[in-house]
């Protein structure tokens, strides 16, 4: 470092000059006040007798008194000449320069004179003509130009500062220290350049603070080049002692041409002092450090700078109050006033930025890389967002996609989450403001992604926007939003409406005001889901009828489209019609007292509203009575209306009361003896839970309207007396069940009392006992059951869903009792439709797509196809898996084998006479949904008689229980709901361009839940669940034990094992969704995480403390552990094995990785039965034995090791076994399985070769060994699997040893030759065993492409160029290898004959042996001695080897 000059002093000495200054300054202002001046005839100028006055006249300037300028007669230039020729050609020269300085001290002793001097001089009316100039300069900055005046006259001015330094405002107003500083200025030439530096640094040293910052600006315009670097280093040591010149000395220095080294220098001192620096001075000091960027050093300086900013600390305590009331007041009034300073200085800064990213590509591109680099959520800043904002909107094209880009990976990966962005929205609003237009494009961009977290972030940007900017930006808002409804692609429309929804519920009255741009939207209804068009209809009503006045405007209009849809005779329109006006009656009827974002002056309905609801639930009734499909959707609309509690007393009322009347006189019936059969199927009264009650009891009279209704539907569509009759169909009976039981709900409290009749009431259905001879009856018979069957099964389902809350303990026995009548039924129907090929079932969700699309009817196996697959895959499926569940299914290709990965469910393949019968869970369309409440019935669990008898009626003489078969039932139900609802990766995909709704049939009243409230209603499950898994648990245990720990179910009830078995899956399922759900992950849901831990690990040991994360993760993971004794199949082992998996990555602790491979391998060491006693085959094993089998292989500490144990002793012991047997090491591991098993060893020995590092010449010799100890084991390995292709040569194993072997090759060469390059000299026996086993296996390979090619098997031979090629590369690759070790000699080549799998050769081309091998690097087993004679014959061989691969690539011509 070179010293620096340090000019400042103490501050007594700066004292002690202050004293001097002014006593000085007075006794020259005494000595000039007794001093008297001649006055020339002209008043006002000075005319005396000194040199100094005569010279100055002579030369063409004139000095004035008083205010008046000093005039100048000639052009400035010369002037200069004239005085500087007078001064030459004085008589009494040189001394006449001093006698000039002399009279000149003693004329601007004057402080009015000297001023005269400092400013300009004024132009003497006759003047000459070539005296053009504008602006003349002062006398003084004329006298500095010339050379034999500047040294004395600086050193004047230098003398005049101090008398002026501590003056205080002059009544002039003029600044003289400045004005003195002004001369220094510009000057077209110094003559000595250092002194001048050297008195000006000395200045800066002793003034005052303002004086400090006016000399330290104009030093850039003051100093010459030579100085500039001097002056930086002074300037430097200044800043770090005087925060105070902050501004002026950056400022400053941003102007000096400074060279690399001390610019980084400045650059770190300034940096370090970044964080303390004062609010108004952050502008300057970024602008300084990034115009002090280079390109080196370019993303270095980028990254400590967003490192040491910290926004956080500009936001003013105003701004956060506006921040936090921004609900109760106009954010944007407030926030628009500019007069805060805070505000201006990151406004300021931020446009430095857009300045420094807009004219320098090299700060733009550091800025991207610098926010690329941070990888953690924590580390990223506000500055972050807005600087990629900046260069949105200040960049090109490219830059616009990268900036794109890089944020949607932020998001997707987490980085960048909500929180930062709510932050920038409230904590800086005004300067997100000025870059709008890319908060719009952004937001647009990111609500097309096709990845939910993204498509998230970019609504909470469009929320934020419309919530903290002004009328046009909330404009600009709404009609992207109305642009991406009308897009037509389903998730955007969704999303969007999403987003409108919640703008409309926070802020109405502002929404309100808009409510003209979304009444555009009804236009584009066609392309709307019913779901979407449900959306829309809420966000109209509610800006129309929920704000007063406001939105009116487009009341009418809604009432028209209304008016228009439900006249419409076709189905679409229709229901558009239904739901939209059921929307608004929803609104106009709005019991406002019950919501707190609605604020009326009045509690009730008014008397209008109220007429206006009546007479458009009326118009909706009348135009829907005639369909029953319509009149379905009519009741189950209003049930969810009815659901919210919303609805004005009044309104409730009258729709209970009417709801009641309608129902019993249009469905109930009073129980009577039948006499005679008048339909096509025998009249019975079936399922009656009230025996004792059967006289004068009702009964739901559904085969007599089913009947009816079969008669009239060719009637349905024709004018007249058919067409204005009430058309009364069981279609709807569910949809009527449940708006009537929520109207007793909510005008009862939740009591049913009054309609309690109906949950143990009979039905009107046909003798069962038909199903025993169901081919015999009649096609319009046999669909008439299945109908009949369908309409019952949900009227239970109905039934269950209301009455499941209810605490009566009778009325409890009766919900269980209908679940089993609902598990009969259902087996009753598998048969029925296997029946009946092509039959179409009656609609039971009414708001699905599926309404547009009616299923195909077809003959036989092909009818089932037509019903939007819905009951074709599931014969198909079943009749392949048959097919794929012997042994050749393992020597198919591996594509093919991915064909057969649909669900199969157990037990119900084939029936006893081998028919195949159909799943009814690819009917979910055609039964009702069941509430997420019914599921609290799985907490009367496997209950006991007596334990049962304590809760129900003493009149109760049936045992009642939940059995193994309602389990099924209802958590099949729970899991499809999960799964989803609780999406386990953040990033999953959307389907933009899926027009089906089939994912979203059977949900609809689960999409009114947020993803956190089922999550918070499945933690309050746990305990249930957790119970029915310990019972299956014991189940299976108790079984185990019989048999002596082997699952034998001989002698047991298979279906009960089949069933148990199901609910042990479902349960571990279940909890696998939960724990997998990505919202855990964040911050708001760390408690309900806690929470769901808790339940399970007090299962294990109940506590009094409160446990901490780790801890109940610890005990989580030992209660889920203890399950893995008696899981019933492989499918259960991975589910749980996932399940741990899923638990031990939320905890921070890594000690879970080895029982996780142990548990892995404990698996795949079992034999795995079915409860037929069969060892479990087929696609669905394979896959879930593949899943296995890579878990352990990635969890286990030494993959090359484990793939040694299974490749060296188990596939051994499977080659001594029969037939049909196994290893004994790994039961797991057959004949049938032995393709799983290669496939994940040769894909996991290749993903552990990619991860040993690349040999380096600094590598250390205990490295190296390391090294070279993991590449032999990996060769080891690689060998014994290349050589299994002689024992199982099958197509897929070839296929995936032709794949894998090129792709390990391929990594040898490019991690490990690097390796043998540096070790070999130190461990040349090391080196060359590894290369003699290495070719043995690729001699293996080389016979496989010769086996390839002679079968010509195309997916063979599509491995077989690209692998030839990496042998080849192999071969020079040794040899280059020896080389660099000076051992070439050791090194010859030769033909490789073409072989088959077993090394014979292959003699259909023994004439062609010169030109058909292929040739391999060799490493003799004789002595170095002996390979080094071999030397003259190298030349020879290698033109042998290019001639034959010549002639051999002809060939394959």
């Amino acid at each position: 470092m070179v010293a620096k000059r340090r000019l400042s002093k103490s501050a007594d000495d700066d004292d002690d000059d202050v004293v001097d200054a002014k006593d000085q300054s007075r006794a020259k202002k005494s000595k000039t006040g007794g001093r008297k001046q001649i006055m020339s005839a002209e008043e006002g100028e000075v005319d005396d007798d000194t040199v100094f006055v005569q010279l100055l006249k002579m030369a063409g300037v004139i000095l004035k008194y008083g205010n008046q300028p000093n005039k100048l007669t000639l052009d400035q230039a010369v002037f200069q000449k004239k005085l500087y020729q007078a001064l030459r050609k004085h008589s009494r020269y040189p001394n006449v320069v001093q006698e000039f300085i002399s009279g000149m001290e003693s004329y601007i002793e004057n402080r009015d004179k000297f001023r005269n001097c400092l400013l300009p001089c004024g132009q003497a009316q006759e003047g000459e003509s070539s005296n053009t100039v504008n602006y003349q300069e002062s006398l003084i900055k004329l006298l500095l130009g010339i050379e034999v005046l500047q040294p004395p006259v600086m050193n004047m001015l230098f003398e005049k500062i101090p008398e002026f330094m501590y003056d205080g405002v002059p009544e002039d107003g003029i600044n003289m220290p400045r004005l003195i500083i002004n001369q220094f200025k510009w000057l077209d030439r110094i003559i000595d350049s250092k002194d001048l530096t050297s008195k000006i640094m000395q200045l800066v040293s002793v003034a005052p603070l303002e004086i400090q910052r006016d000399i330290i600006t104009s030093l850039p315009e003051i100093l010459e080049d030579a100085q500039h670097s001097e002056v930086a280093k002074e300037l430097n040591s200044l800043l770090q002692q005087n925060t105070h010149l902050t501004v002026p000395i950056l400022d400053a220095l941003s102007s000096l041409n400074l060279c690399a080294e001390l610019l980084v220098e400045v650059r770190h001192s300034v940096m370090s002092t970044l964080s303390a620096v004062k609010l108004d001075d952050l502008p300057v000091v970024v602008k300084f450090i990034l115009h002090a960027i280079t390109a080196a050093d370019a993303i270095e300086v980028i990254r400590e700078l967003r490192r040491n900013l910290e926004l956080e600390s500009c936001v003013l305590p105003s701004q956060l109050q506006m921040g936090q009331d921004k609900q109760n007041q106009n954010v944007m009034r407030t926030l628009g006033s500019r007069e805060n300073s805070g505000y201006d200085c990151v406004a300021i800064m931020f446009d430095v930025i857009k300045a420094a990213v807009r004219f320098q590509k090299v700060t733009a591109e550091a800025w991207i890389k610098a926010i690329e680099s941070v990888d953690s959520a924590a580390e990223h800043k506000v500055i972050d967002l807005l600087v990629l904002l900046i260069l949105h909107t200040a960049g090109a094209s490219n830059s616009k996609k990268q900036v794109e880009k890089l944020l949607r990976s932020k998001i997707r990966l987490g980085h960048i989450r909500d929180q930062l962005l709510q932050v920038a929205f409230r904590s800086h609003a005004l300067v997100v403001r000025e870059y709008f237009p890319s908060v719009l494009s952004l937001a647009q961009t990111l609500l097309r992604s096709p990845d939910i977290s993204v498509v998230s972030f970019g609504s909470q940007m469009y929320k934020h926007a419309f919530m903290m900017f002004d009328p046009y930006c909330q404009q600009e808002v709404v009609g992207a939003l109305v642009t991406h409804v009308c897009s037509g692609f389903t998730a955007e429309v969704d999303i969007s409406l999403d987003v409108l929804t919640d703008l409309v519920s926070q802020s109405s009255s502002t929404m309100a005001i808009y409510a003209v741009f979304v009444k555009g939207i009804l236009d584009y209804m066609d392309n709307l889901s019913p779901q979407q068009i449900r959306k829309l209809f809420f966000i109209l009503s509610t800006l129309a009828f929920s704000r007063g006045l406001e939105g009116s405007h487009i009341q009418d209009d809604m009432h028209i489209v209304i008016r228009k849809q439900l006249s419409s005779t076709i189905s679409k329109y229709k229901r558009i019609g239904i739901i939209g006006a059921v929307m608004m009656v929803g609104s106009m009827a709005c019991d406002r007292s019950k919501i707190d974002t609605c604020s009326s002056d009045v509690p009730a309905v008014s008397k209008e509203s109220f007429r206006q609801a009546t007479a458009l639930l009326e118009l909706v009734r009348t135009c829907s009575e005639h369909s029953p499909e319509a009149a379905a959707l009519y009741y189950d609309e209003m049930a969810n209306l009815v659901q919210k509690g919303n609805l004005d007393p009044q309104v409730q009322e009258l729709i209970g009361r009417s709801v009641l009347d309608d129902f019993q006189e249009d469905f109930v019936v009073d129980l009577i003896p039948e006499t005679d059969n008048k339909y096509l199927l025998p009249l019975k009264c079936m399922y009656n839970l009230d025996e004792e009650e059967s006289e004068g009891g009702i009964v739901i009279n559904l085969l007599p309207l089913l009947s009816n209704s079969l008669i009239n539907t060719g009637f349905e569509g024709k004018p007249g007396k058919q067409g204005t009759k009430k058309c009364v169909s069981p279609v709807s009976l569910p949809s009527f069940f449940r708006l009537l039981r929520l109207c007793e709900e909510v005008q009862h409290n939740g009591n049913l009392e009054e309609i309690d009749a109906l949950l143990g009431c009979p039905l009107y259905l046909t003798n069962l006992e038909l199903m025993e001879k169901v081919e015999s009856l009649s096609k319009q018979e046999r669909e008439l059951l299945c109908s009949l069957l369908f309409l019952a099964l949900n009227w239970f389902r109905e039934v269950v869903n209301g009455f499941c809350k209810q605490q009566d303990t009778e009325m409890k026995g009766k919900v269980l009792l209908r679940l089993q009548n609902i598990t009969q039924l259902q087996g009753l129907l598998e048969k029925c439709i296997a029946a009946t090929p092509g039959y179409v079932p009656p609609l039971a969700n009414f708001d699905s797509e599926i309404t547009e699309v009616p299923p195909t009817i077809a003959p036989a196996v092909t009818a089932k196809k037509g019903n939007k697959d819905l009951k074709g895959k599931k014969k198909q499926k079943s009749e392949g898996s048959k097919n794929s569940s012997t042994d050749s299914s393992q020597t198919e290709e591996p594509a093919e084998e991915s064909q057969m990965q649909t669900e199969n469910t157990q037990g119900k393949e084939s029936n006893e006479e081998g028919k195949v019968i159909v799943n009814l869970a690819n009917y979910k369309a055609y039964f009702r949904e069941l509430d997420t409440d019914v599921f609290f019935v799985l907490q009367s669990g496997l209950v006991t008689k007596s334990h049962l008898d304590t809760e129900l009626n003493t009149k109760v003489t049936e045992v009642v229980q939940l059995g193994s078969a309602e389990l099924v039932f209802l958590l099949e139900d729970l899991s499809r709901k999960l799964d989803y609802m609780l999406v386990a990766n953040a990033t999953k995909k959307i389907l933009f361009l899926k027009v089906k709704g089939d994912r979203d049939i059977g949900f609809s009243h689960l999409r009114q839940m947020t993803p956190q409230q089922l999550a918070q209603f499945t933690v309050k499950l746990l305990n249930p669940l957790c119970n029915q898994l310990e019972n299956a648990h014991n189940f299976f245990q108790v079984l185990m034990a019989e048999n002596n720990g082997v699952v034998d179910v001989l002698g047991s009830d298979v279906k009960e094992h089949q069933r148990m078995a199901a609910c042990y899956q479902l349960l571990l399922q279940i909890l696998n969704t939960l724990f997998a759900w990505c919202g855990f992950a964040q911050n708001e849901n760390r408690k309900l995480l806690k929470s769901a831990l808790g339940v399970l690990a007090n299962r294990l040991k109940a506590g009094d403390g409160e446990l901490g994360m780790e801890e109940l993760f610890r005990q989580t993971f030992r209660y889920l552990q203890n399950f893995q004794s008696t899981v019933p199949s492989c499918a259960s082992a991975v589910t749980l094995t996932q399940l741990l998996i899923v638990v031990s990555s939320r905890s921070s602790d890594h000690q879970y990785k080895e029982k996780i491979a142990s548990i892995a391998r404990g698996f795949l060491c079992q034999s795995w039965v079915l409860p037929t006693g069969e060892k479990e085959k087929g696609n669905k094993y394979n896959e879930a034995l593949e899943t296995l089998l890579c878990i352990y292989l990635k969890h286990t500490d030494d993959v090359l090791k484990s793939v040694e144990e299974i490749a060296g002793v188990g596939v051994p012991e499977l080659l001594n076994s029969t037939k049909d047997g196994h290893s004994q090491t790994f039961p797991t591991l057959t004949r049938q399985t032995f393709l799983v098993f290669y496939r994940v060893m040769m894909r996991e020995l290749d993903a552990s070769a990619k991860e040993i590092p690349a040999g380096t010449q600094s590598d250390s010799s205990e490295v190296q060994v390391e090294k070279l100890l993991r590449w032999n084991l990996a060769v080891r390995d690689f060998h014994i699997l290349v050589n299994l292709v002689k024992v199982f040569d099958s197509r897929p194993v070839l296929g995936v040893c032709l794949k894998h072997g090129r792709l390990f090759v391929e990594s040898f060469l490019k991690q490990g030759m690097p390796l043998l390059d540096y070790s070999f000299k130190k461990h040349r026996d090391d080196v060359q065993s590894l290369l003699k086993t290495l070719q043995l296996s690729t001699r293996q390979l080389h016979h496989m492409c010769g086996h390839s090619k002679i079968n010509q098997d195309t997916n063979l031979t599509n491995h077989v160029p690209l692998l030839k090629k990496l042998l080849e590369l192999f071969v020079y690759r040794v040899k280059a290898m020896l080389t660099i070790n000076k051992c070439q000699e050791a090194f010859w080549l030769g033909n490789l004959k073409n072989r088959d799998l077993q090394g014979e050769e292959i003699l259909t081309q023994e004439s062609q042996q010169e030109s058909g091998g292929e040739e391999e690097s060799e490493l003799p087993e004789d002595d170095e001695e002996e390979e080094m004679e071999v030397e003259e014959d190298d030349g020879c061989e290698s033109d042998t080897r290019k001639a034959t691969r010549d002639d051999e690539d002809s060939d394959s011509d």
